[in-house]
């Protein structure tokens, strides 16, 4: 299923067309893709940060990292590695060691009520998040926290760049946590990235610039450093999508 225009409805619209997506991956997350140990909720308080999608680890009893390297060798849940399997996306980068010395300070604590250890969050960008200078500053503050707190992180922005973020969401957030932002397409405006937490203030990014009308590839979540899964983003979307009111449908649609 291609991507659509969000641009042609209201933000209501899209909230409720977000708050559909962010169900179908937490089903999809707990529903086999998911190691054991692993499992995932909505929309959890965790510190400041609400984030859309929660990836968990129980506090005992759950696959570690050197499980999760001989699952990727075995049966059950598929576990990528990047040695073995690196994402497919059209950009890579890796942020300095230099710079993650220099930025060191810049951290929040995130816990989970339940005491279960957060591994990864996943954010789908609403329209509200790029619409002010504030709200902006705020999410890729946020963003940046989560990083440097040692969270992998999975951001879908199926938004424009606008007036606040004219390079895009991972371009204004990979610039704050000291990466060195290359040239932006502008053929595709739309984004996914994926980040790893390579070592604390070390993160690597794997991007894919999309556009509307094109289908929506799988994108990483990493679990440990070079460590993932794939997301099925368009499977979940054209979940998310079939339960649209037809109404919105068509205006979308044209």
């Amino acid at each position: 299923m291609p991507v659509h225009d969000w641009t042609r409805v209201t933000a209501g619209t899209f909230h409720d067309f977000h708050l559909a997506w962010i169900a179908e991956l937490r089903r999809a997350l707990n529903g086999g893709l998911l190691p054991q140990g692993y499992y995932a909720l909505a929309e959890q308080v965790a510190g400041d940060i609400i984030p859309d999608v929660l990836t968990l680890q129980q506090a005992s009893g759950a696959t570690d990292a050197m499980e999760l390297h001989d699952r990727s060798a075995g049966g059950g849940t598929m576990v990528l590695t990047v040695a073995d399997a690196p994402p497919q996306v059209s950009l890579t980068a890796t942020t300095s060691e230099a710079v993650a010395l220099a930025l060191r300070g810049r951290r929040i604590t995130i816990r989970h009520a339940t005491g279960d250890r957060i591994v990864a969050l996943i954010e789908i960008v609403s329209l509200g998040n790029k619409e002010t200078e504030v709200t902006l500053k705020a999410f890729i503050e946020k963003a940046a926290a989560a990083l440097h707190e040692g969270y992998h992180l999975l951001i879908l922005d199926l938004w424009p760049p606008g007036p606040f973020d004219h390079s895009g969401i991972h371009a204004a957030l990979w610039s704050l946590v000291g990466g060195r932002v290359g040239s932006i397409s502008t053929d595709r405006p739309l984004t996914l990235a994926a980040y790893e937490v390579r070592a604390p203030g070390i993160f690597n990014a794997y991007v894919e610039p999309i556009k509307v009308g094109i289908s929506l590839p799988e994108m990483p979540l990493f679990l440990a450093p070079e460590h993932y899964i794939n997301v099925p983003l368009e499977a979940t979307y054209g979940a998310a999508w079939a339960g649209l009111p037809e109404r919105w449908r068509k205006v979308i649609v044209g």
